[in-house]
C-alpha cells in the first residue's frame, strides 16, 4: 500500500529545527493553502486547511535555513495520523471551537518562486516549479 500528498501553499511561521539523539535534524513548519469557490446560494467561500509539516535529515537543514514565514512552497509527503485514532489530531483552539491538525511527513520540500498576487483572475502564480536545487552544491548564492 502507498500513500502520497502534494501540498502547495505559505508557510505560516518560520521553521523551527531541533535535533534528535542521534543528532539527526528535524525541522517543523506551517503551511496553509486555500480553496476559493463559490457556493449553491452563490455565497463566495474562501476556505484555508493549515497543515503541520516535518523534515528530516539534510533537507531540513536548508528548509530551516532558506525557508521564511509567508514563503511558497510545494511539500511532497505523506499523511501522518494521530497514533491513537487514525485520523487528524484533534484538538480546541483557544477561544474553545474544535479543530484539526493534519500532520506531513515531507519526502521532498521545493522552494517556489514568489508568485504575483492576484494576477491571473486571483489564483497564485508560482511560475515554474523547478524547486530548490537538490544539493548544497547548487545553491546559486
Amino acid at each position: 500500500m502507498y500513500q502520497q500528498i502534494t501540498i502547495v501553499g505559505y508557510l505560516g511561521n518560520d521553521p523551527e529545527m531541533r535535533f534528535m539523539p542521534n543528532g539527526q535534524a528535524v525541522t517543523s513548519f506551517s503551511v496553509a493553502t486555500s480553496n476559493k469557490y463559490t457556493s449553491n446560494t452563490g455565497q463566495r467561500v474562501d476556505e484555508t486547511t493549515w497543515f503541520r509539516v516535518s523534515v528530516w535529515g539534510a533537507q531540513a537543514e536548508s528548509c530551516n535555513q532558506y525557508l521564511k514565514k509567508g514563503r511558497p512552497v510545494l511539500v511532497i509527503g505523506r499523511l501522518r495520523p494521530d497514533p491513537q485514532t487514525g485520523n487528524p489530531r484533534i484538538f480546541n483552539r483557544q477561544d474553545g471551537t474544535p479543530a484539526a491538525s493534519f500532520e506531513v511527513t515531507a519526502q521532498q520540500v521545493k522552494f517556489l518562486p514568489f508568485g504575483s498576487r492576484g494576477a491571473g483572475g486571483g489564483e497564485d502564480d508560482f511560475g515554474d516549479m523547478h524547486g530548490s536545487p537538490e544539493t548544497d552544491d547548487e545553491i546559486p548564492f
